[in-house]
């Protein structure tokens, strides 16, 4: 029997990342990551990417595969992660994947959900409206037909919305209708999964504290150094939370302090919807790391439920 993958998940700012690596380093594992924007190559600061020191203590997967600009699928990273993950099978290591990225979390353990094929002509009509009337028009109609997939993507999120949009317009049913057949399937692979999470103030607090860290370790010139290298400013990667608000300060939409401001009300939405993806699931067992008085305590309570 092979050993199971070990999930961390649960929302951003959360602490997952240094959490993990204490577990790694236990368990001798190594880290598959189920983040959709650490994906990225060049996008460093505003994705929170593991610093150096943390890659080099533990090895990191699936991370820095991909230039800004190209597009990347869910079944793309499917493909990588189950490579991925062979090949550390080989090496006779323990494997842990670990982020916030529920469609990624679902594709490695579910698999993708049988719906259509992708529509080039239903696309560029929805694309079309998009750029006539903007993000949140278009997500206003998913709501309309699909409040529960509406609420577990942001408009920001263009491409998630027009898939949305374009199975509903193939097949009359929502997207959230026909995930459900994830529930019917046996996992693709044996696996042990953890939400962490505290009280919601506490958490709205450490992401505010780490948007400011990020503006101090140089965000703003990270995303201008993007956007002088030539990437558009409507690319998948650039119209997520944390880009999209400084691209609205460096083009002089918002002031500095209205990009930043909107910057942490967005992340804290997204924390929000982290949490309704993934508590949907029921397989998932839930940790508050505020009754810890340590990371050692959290780490200890982690080994006890995965003995090597």
């Amino acid at each position: 029997m092979k050993s199971p993958l070990i999930c961390i998940v649960g929302p951003t700012a959360v602490g997952k990342t240094e959490i993990a690596i204490q577990l790694a380093q236990h368990l001798d594992a190594e880290i598959v990551s189920l983040d959709s924007r650490q994906i990225y190559r060049e996008m460093d600061i505003g994705t929170a990417k593991p610093t150096a020191d943390q890659r080099g203590a533990v090895p990191h997967h699936l991370i820095d595969c991909v230039g800004v600009d190209q597009p990347f699928s869910v079944a793309e990273y499917q493909r990588l992660a189950d490579i991925t993950i062979a090949e550390i099978r080989e090496r006779g290591k323990q494997i842990m994947a670990v982020g916030g990225a529920g469609l990624y979390f679902r594709s490695i353990i579910d698999g993708l959900f049988d719906g259509p094929g992708a529509d080039a002509e239903i696309r560029a009509k929805l694309q079309r409206e998009a750029d006539e009337h903007g993000n949140v028009a278009l997500h206003e109609r998913l709501r309309q037909c699909d409040p529960e997939a509406a609420d577990r993507v942001h408009p920001n999120n263009l491409v998630r919305v027009i898939r949305a949009l374009e199975v509903y317009e193939l097949t009359g049913k929502p997207i959230s209708v026909l995930q459900q057949q994830w529930k019917m399937e046996e996992p693709r692979y044996p696996f042990r999964a953890f939400g962490l999470n505290m009280p919601r103030e506490t958490l709205y607090q450490r992401i505010e504290a780490r948007v400011d860290r990020m503006v101090e370790a140089g965000l703003v010139e990270e995303v201008k150094g993007l956007l002088d290298r030539g990437y558009p400013r409507n690319c998948v990667a650039m119209q997520s939370f944390g880009y999209k608000e400084l691209i609205d300060y460096l083009d002089r939409v918002r002031t500095f302090d209205e990009a930043i401001a909107l910057l942490k009300q967005n992340t804290r939405r997204f924390a929000k919807r982290q949490l309704t993806w993934f508590r949907n699931d029921p397989r998932i067992k839930w940790i508050d790391i505020s009754q810890f008085s340590s990371m050692e305590g959290i780490v200890n309570k982690l080994i006890a439920k995965n003995p090597v």
